[in-house]
């Protein structure tokens, strides 16, 4: 029997393991949240996070921890040598190899760790909404923006490793401060952050005056979650904020677009999940914002296949591709 792969899948706010048949069928499924306490040395904390679901997995299949192969997807700029050498969003595992980390915890392990955007991308290209297309950008909207890129159907990883940080390309030189240090960088305004601050700003503003009364006058106390929602249910000034976000996930899509020359562009992680109308807001903004739309063809602009759980799914595929 071959070994089972597990494909693990760590966020801002989750870490996701997946138990994940050869075809891409997933037999199993463990989460537990993304611990950000400072351990005694980086990515401490959330090693032990990873050890615990990927344990979970095996005992409840009935399989030792050496009959696994494990991938993990991590969050931030991974080195080509396995090093998560700056995680904005996860600060406290910068400068963390985990794979010598994890294997310290249990030395029968067989480890592989990648960026969770670059895994997420080989799940769709391989077997879900990029299938058969050579040439393909991920964008995952979590906590941040990660990206993963297919072209001419080879992962591309760049010098170092660090190819895809497109949630760090400035479309606001002026803009508010990202974890990662600089101003105005795309996930602050399409991600789940960016979300967040777009519903403070537009609450502070006046613009959501029907929501802020259901939260008996408090302004602070509008979510994110509270403008999804409410968009669903066709509330016209939470729809407005969600086209406003439905811009700029359009404007850095455009940028990509222009330098890359892709035509395909997956859009996953749990923000596209929590608001369906986010990516009709995008389509309709794009033409306007990528250079030469007439010229260029049509720009694809889909829904991920695997949904939040892309990155585990790839990431347990690239651990059967390179461990057995």
């Amino acid at each position: 029997m071959s070994a089972l792969a597990v494909g693990v899948d760590v966020g801002g706010t989750k870490v996701l393991a997946l138990a994940v048949a050869d075809s891409g069928e997933i037999i199993d499924r463990e989460r537990v949240l993304t611990p950000h306490a400072t351990a005694d040395y980086a990515g401490g904390a959330t090693a032990q996070a990873v050890l615990e679901v990927v344990t979970a997995l095996a005992t409840r299949n009935n399989v030792e921890l050496s009959d696994l192969v494990v991938g993990v997807g991590l969050p931030g700029m991974m080195s080509r040598d396995g090093v998560l050498v700056f995680a904005p969003n996860l600060p406290s595992a910068s400068g963390a190899d985990f794979a010598a980390l994890l294997c310290s915890k249990d030395n029968s392990l067989r480890v592989v760790c990648e960026n969770d955007a670059d895994c997420a991308v080989v799940a769709e290209h391989r077997l879900g909404a990029a299938r058969g297309v050579n040439d393909v950008v991920m964008v995952t909207l979590g906590t941040g923006i990660g990206g993963g890129i297919i072209s001419g159907g080879e992962l591309v990883r760049g010098r170092s490793g660090f190819a895809g940080e497109i949630g760090h390309m400035v479309v606001d030189a002026r803009g508010p401060r990202c974890p990662c240090g600089g101003r105005g960088c795309w996930e602050r305004y399409a991600s789940g952050a960016g979300v967040a601050r777009l519903t403070r700003e537009a609450a502070a503003a006046g613009r959501l005056s029907n929501l802020v009364a259901q939260r008996g006058g408090d302004i602070d106390a509008v979510r994110a979650e509270d403008v999804t929602a409410a968009a669903a249910s066709g509330l016209e000034e939470a729809l407005d904020v969600i086209d406003e976000v439905g811009w700029w996930l359009a404007l850095g899509i455009a940028n990509l677009a222009a330098i890359l020359d892709c035509g395909t562009f997956v859009v996953g992680g749990g923000l596209v999940e929590a608001s369906t109308l986010l990516l009709g807001a995008a389509r309709r903004h794009l033409s306007s914002l990528v250079e030469g739309s007439h010229a260029r063809g049509e720009i694809h602009l889909v829904a991920s296949h695997f949904g939040e759980q892309s990155g585990a799914v790839g990431a347990a595929l690239l651990a059967r591709e390179r461990l057995t």
